[in-house]
């Protein structure tokens, strides 16, 4: 189709198939009509314990596009992941470039779980998941912040703070400290949220919520290509 010069971008015949484009600022037609790019969309579930964080599963589990089955939406990726023993606050769109700057480093963009274990958190162990463990791998975790929400009989809910998490970072961690996790919520990403928002359900982020994000990861100080 290009090399036939089918194909024009902003009113010039283009046959290189590797010409850079920029669909929001170059116009691109085909045979006379103009290419549309897919709106943008900005997805928050509700993920409920026991689906995968992937597009599909080579046996046949449950997976967090099971929630949106019954929607009109284009093709959503996942803004980083849950895994499966985990729930709550999941980001999904088909941005790309807004998803790589919510995952950024860069971004310092906390994110809060709420975490039952399975013993009465102490300040000992609460200073020990801020100090951190480094890890047999090498890789060393601790948490922003933590505090103590309630207490059970014989477990206790925490609120932990991450900047950047790593693969099971909170699971792992408390596990070095010798504490298992009963169940893992994440309820909020920055100033976004979840709310009232049914396990299982799903929401579009509105215009002010997407923008809140980028507001509170700072990437309007940063182009893109500089993080």
């Amino acid at each position: 189709m290009i090399s036939s010069g089918r194909v024009l971008v902003n009113g010039v015949v283009c046959q290189d198939a590797e010409t850079p484009v920029n669909l929001d600022h170059d116009t691109i037609e085909v045979d006379g009509r103009r290419v549309v790019p897919t709106a943008k969309v900005y997805v928050m579930l509700n993920k409920p314990r026991g689906l995968l964080t992937t597009t599909a599963d080579e046996k046949g589990r449950r997976t967090v596009y099971d929630c949106l089955s019954d929607a009109n939406l284009p093709w959503l990726a996942p803004v980083g992941r849950l895994d499966k023993a985990s729930e709550g606050l999941l980001l999904l769109t088909n941005d790309t470039q807004w998803a790589a700057r919510i995952l950024a480093p860069e971004t310092h963009l906390e994110k809060i779980y709420h975490v039952q274990i399975d013993c009465l958190a102490d300040e000992s162990l609460l200073r020990g998941m801020v100090e951190g463990v480094t890890m047999g791998d090498g890789d060393f975790l601790s948490v922003k912040g933590v505090r103590p929400l309630r207490y059970g009989s014989r477990n206790s809910w925490l609120e932990v703070v991450l900047e950047q998490g790593k693969n099971r970072h909170i699971r792992r961690l408390l596990a070095a400290l010798g504490v298992n996790v009963l169940r893992l919520v994440r309820v909020a990403i920055g100033p976004l949220q979840l709310g009232t928002l049914a396990k299982g359900k799903y929401r579009q982020l509105s215009e002010p919520e997407r923008r809140a994000l980028e507001v509170a990861g700072q990437f309007f100080l940063k182009p893109f290509d500089d993080l």
